[in-house]
């Protein structure tokens, strides 16, 4: 398998489990809809940072570590799916608070560090990334990997992340999709309130069966 063969099999796996939906999603497209366009592409930085902090890890050999090491394996499930039940609770909690639209893109715009580190914390929030990561690169990388490949991984990988949930922010920051987010405000925010949740206690869940096994 030559090395662009090998970039463009892994860059395309790595696309694949991006436009999976999941917490990541939720959150960058939420953050597009109640503050602003820039706070949405401020998130998709974060999600494509995240992703190559893990790309990273994998490569320098986390995936099997956290395989091997039970205990630590389940103490980062364990925190991650606390983080994304905090998450999500804070959502439906804020599901009945009011959004004037014409407050929105002034209040969000003094925070877009904060839409940038909510993403890159959701989207470490799941170790099991890593060691997707890393099942990715033993099926597709080289026996012998040249070290312009594995450099050229991590930042490969962020233009991955960043580009995908970067199209999900423009797509959900236009005027139409923002007009139906306020007109079933309480709802929408109801459900991805639970969906986040829910993603967290299954990985709390799965933590503790780590421990238990």
């Amino acid at each position: 398998m030559s090395t662009t063969t090998a970039l463009l099999g892994i860059l395309g796996a790595l696309l694949i489990g991006a436009i999976s939906p999941g917490p990541s999603f939720v959150l960058v497209s939420r953050i597009a809809i109640t503050a602003s366009r820039l706070n949405g592409l401020a998130a998709a930085l974060g999600m494509g940072l995240g992703g190559a902090l893990f790309g990273t890890l994998a490569l320098a050999g986390l995936s099997a570590l956290l395989l091997q090491v039970e205990w630590l394996y389940m103490t980062l499930k364990l925190v991650g799916g606390a983080y994304l039940v905090y998450l999500g609770v804070r959502i439906w909690r804020g599901a009945s608070v009011p959004l004037p639209v014409d407050t929105i893109t002034t209040f969000e715009r003094k925070s877009l560090f904060r839409s940038f580190a909510f993403a890159f914390a959701t989207q470490v929030s799941n170790p099991k990334t890593a060691v997707v990561y890393g099942s990715i690169f033993a099926a597709l990388l080289p026996a012998s990997p040249p070290h312009r490949l594995l450099l050229a991984l991590p930042p490969m990988i962020f233009v991955v992340e960043a580009s995908w949930y970067a199209l999900v922010a423009l797509a959900f920051s236009a005027r139409k999709p923002r007009a139906a987010y306020l007109h079933s405000k309480n709802w929408i925010d109801r459900t991805a309130g639970a969906v986040m949740s829910a993603l967290g206690f299954r990985l709390l869940v799965e933590g503790m069966r780590v421990r238990h096994s």
